[in-house]
C-alpha cells in the first residue's frame, strides 16, 4: 500500500481545485431530442430567435431555407434534422438559433433550446464515443461533464467545413478522360509482345471504359475487370480488341450488372438477399439505398426487411441524383400482375391502380441528393449499393466508402453490386453470387 504524507495529499487537492478553478475553454450549451450539447463560443457570432425563412428549391432535406441577418443573406440549417432527430412543435413559430461563424462564412442553425455559457479547462474534455449520442461520431469534438451534467461538444468546424474539404481534395490518379483524348491515346500502343500488348490492351479499355460511360476501374471492380478482360480478350482480335464507341464499352459492361437492375426484384433474388441479412440486436433497423433509381429496388427491399424483421421499426434514407426519378418513387401505381408475390400482401388498391400501403411509404424516405457530398445519416445497420459505386470518379468512390465506414454500426451488412466488393482487409464477404455482402466484425 502505498502511504502519503499530508504535504503530498495536500497538494493534489490544491491541483486538483488549480485544474477546475483554471478555465481556458467557454462553450454555449443547448439542446436536441432532450440531450444536452455544446459548441466552443469563439463559433458563435450571435444567438437569435427567427420564424420566417425563404425555402430554397431543391436544397438538401436539412436546410430550412436561408435568412435576412441584418441584410446579409445566411444559409439556415436544422441541426435535428441534420441528425436525423425528433422535432418539436412550437406553439409561436419562433426558432432558437445559434448564428456560426466557420471560416469567412455564417451559417444560422436551429436547435430545441439554447441554455447558457458553461467555462471548463480544455483538459477535462474527453474523446468522443458513440455511446454519448444520437449523432455519428465524427461529427463530436469531446464531450465533458460539468457539474453533474455530460455534455456532447460538437465539431461544428468539421460539419460544416467538409463538403469544401472534399472539393479540394487532390485527385486520385485515375482520372476522367475525354473521348477525343482516348481516341488519340489509342494509336500509341506498341505492341512488343503478349504480355506488354494485354497490359496495353487493358489500360486502354479502362480509359475507354472511365471516358465512353463514366465507368471508372477502381478496387471495388479491379476483380471482375480482370476476369471479363480475359473473356474479352479471347473472342476479339488485335484490331477489334480496343472500345472505340459507347456500344463496344456497353457490350463490354454487358456481363457488369447486378440482375434486377432498375425493376422489381424477383422472387429468388430477393430471397437471396433476404438469407445474407443479419441478425440485429436493435428493432430500430436503419437502412441506406445509396442510387436507388426510381424507387423498385427500395420497394423490393422494404417488403423483404418487413418478412425478415417482422417486430423492426425500419427505416429506410433511399437517395440517388435524378430527380424525376425520386420524385416519382413515392407515388408509383401499379397492375398487381405487375409486383411480384413477396410484395403483394403491402399493396392496397386506388383508383389508378394498386399502390404500396401507408406503413411501407413511411418506412422509406426518398431524398434527391449526390452521395458523394455530406450524408447526414444515422448509424446504419444495412447498406445496399449496387452497381452504383462503379459510376462514381475515384475520389467519389473513396468519399462514400469512407461514409459506410464511418456509419456502419458493428455487425452492420454492407450489399454491393454482383461484381464489387468492398476493398481492404476489414471486411468479411458473406453470402454469394447474386447478392454478395460483407460484414465488418469490428468498427474503428
Amino acid at each position: 500500500m502505498e502511504i502519503k504524507n499530508l504535504a503530498a495529499v495536500n497538494a493534489e487537492l490544491q491541483e486538483k481545485k488549480g485544474l477546475v478553478d483554471s478555465t481556458d475553454y467557454k462553450m454555449i450549451t443547448f439542446s436536441l431530442a432532450g440531450k444536452d450539447y455544446g459548441v466552443d463560443i469563439m463559433s458563435v457570432k450571435e444567438i437569435a430567435k427567427a420564424d420566417k425563412f425563404t425555402y430554397v428549391p431543391n436544397s438538401a432535406s436539412f436546410v430550412r431555407g436561408v435568412y435576412n441577418l441584418r441584410g446579409e443573406i445566411i444559409p439556415i440549417i436544422d441541426l435535428r434534422a441534420f441528425f436525423h432527430l425528433p422535432i418539436e412543435k412550437k406553439t409561436d413559430g419562433q426558432e432558437n438559433m445559434l448564428i456560426l461563424r466557420i471560416a469567412d462564412r455564417v451559417y444560422g442553425t436551429i436547435v430545441d433550446k439554447i441554455d447558457k455559457v458553461v467555462s471548463i479547462n480544455s483538459s477535462m474534455i474527453q474523446p468522443s464515443h458513440p455511446i454519448f449520442g444520437d449523432i455519428n461520431v465524427k461529427y463530436i469534438g469531446g464531450v465533458v461533464e460539468n457539474k453533474g451534467t455530460l455534455y456532447i461538444i460538437l465539431d461544428v468546424v468539421h460539419i460544416f467545413s467538409q463538403n469544401q474539404e472534399e472539393k479540394q481534395k487532390p485527385r486520385g490518379q485515375a482520372v476522367e478522360v475525354s473521348p477525343d483524348a482516348y481516341y488519340e491515346a489509342r494509336g500509341a500502343a506498341d505492341f512488343r509482345g503478349d504480355a506488354e500488348a494485354a497490359a496495353e490492351n487493358l489500360k486502354f479499355i479502362k480509359e475507354g471504359l472511365s471516358a465512353l460511360k463514366k465507368f471508372y476501374p477502381g478496387p471495388v471492380n479491379e476483380d471482375w475487370l480482370v476476369r471479363r478482360f480475359g473473356e474479352w480478350n479471347s473472342t476479339h482480335t488485335e484490331e477489334n480488341i480496343q472500345l472505340t464507341s459507347p456500344s463496344d464499352a456497353d457490350a463490354f459492361l454487358e456481363t457488369f450488372y447486378s440482375p434486377c437492375a432498375g425493376k422489381f426484384w424477383t422472387s429468388d433474388y430477393a430471397y437471396a438477399v433476404k438469407a445474407v441479412l443479419p441478425d440485429l440486436l436493435s428493432n430500430n433497423i436503419q437502412v441506406w439505398n445509396a442510387g436507388c433509381g426510381s424507387g423498385y429496388e427500395t420497394f423490393s427491399l422494404v417488403c423483404i426487411l418487413k418478412s425478415r424483421y417482422h417486430d423492426g421499426h425500419i427505416k429506410i434514407w433511399a437517395n440517388d441524383n435524378d430527380i424525376m426519378a425520386i420524385a416519382n418513387a413515392p407515388n408509383l401505381v401499379f397492375e398487381m400482375n405487375d409486383v411480384p408475390d413477396y410484395c403483394q400482401t403491402f399493396l392496397t388498391r386506388g383508383r389508378a391502380g394498386y399502390s404500396f400501403n401507408q406503413s411501407i411509404k413511411d418506412s422509406i424516405v426518398f431524398e434527391y441528393h449526390d452521395i458523394t457530398n455530406v450524408n447526414t445519416l444515422p448509424d446504419i445497420d444495412i447498406v445496399l449499393c449496387r452497381d452504383t459505386l462503379s459510376f462514381l470518379s475515384p475520389d467519389g468512390q473513396a468519399k462514400v466508402l469512407e461514409d459506410i465506414s464511418g456509419k456502419l454500426k458493428t455487425g452492420g451488412i454492407v450489399i454491393l453490386g454482383e461484381n464489387e466488393v468492398m476493398p481492404g482487409g476489414d471486411w468479411r464477404p458473406v453470402g454469394k453470387e447474386p447478392v454478395p455482402a460483407f460484414i465488418r466484425t469490428e468498427k474503428k
